[in-house]
């Protein structure tokens, strides 16, 4: 089985997917952190040399190879479900999650953040909110196409693992 996390960044999909995986006993896969190791640097430094088309390109390739194996919690990049077909994909290949959380929630937990996020690099908090809210506006189509939708702004950790756990053995 496959679990494919999905939300806008700082919705916990790394926060959630480690623990996640561990308690199934399942590999856990950042696919930015894959990204990185293609490229040995970081998804700033991809965005900033090949741009973002490359990028998506790039996250996408890394999204069909990663579904060779089974018994992983894969967590996407924000804007992974948005492009190409990965959220047909994802959903005909595992089970799709979107980890919700509101805007101000999102701002509070990226505004110390934005220099290492390419998407958000030079943003006061007001441009900030305003750019998660536009974002998600965009994005949300796609994110509410998943299997599963958690608010993660107000269930704990343990309690959106618990409910993960419950759904997945159901």
């Amino acid at each position: 089985m496959r679990i494919f996390l999905i939300g806008f960044m700082g919705s916990g999909k790394t926060t959630i997917g480690l623990p996640l995986a561990k308690q199934l006993g399942y590999q856990f896969i950042d696919q930015d952190e894959l990204i990185e190791k293609h490229y040995s640097t970081s998804v700033g430094e991809v965005f900033a040399k090949f741009g973002e088309q490359k990028f998506r390109e790039t996250e996408h390739n890394v999204l069909t190879e990663a579904v060779h194996s089974d018994n992983l919690v894969i967590s996407t990049g924000g804007g992974a479900p948005c492009f190409f077909n990965n959220m047909d994909f994802m959903n005909q290949n595992g089970i799709t999650v979107y980890l919700k959380a509101e805007p101000e929630t999102l701002m509070n937990r990226l505004k110390n953040q934005t220099d290492s996020r390419p998407l958000l690099k030079g943003k006061n908090e007001s441009e900030l909110l305003q750019f998660i809210t536009g974002k998600l506006a965009d994005r949300e189509s796609f994110y509410f196409q998943a299997k599963l939708v958690l608010p993660t702004d107000i269930l704990q950790v343990e309690e959106i693992i618990n409910k993960l756990v419950l759904s997945i053995q159901a």
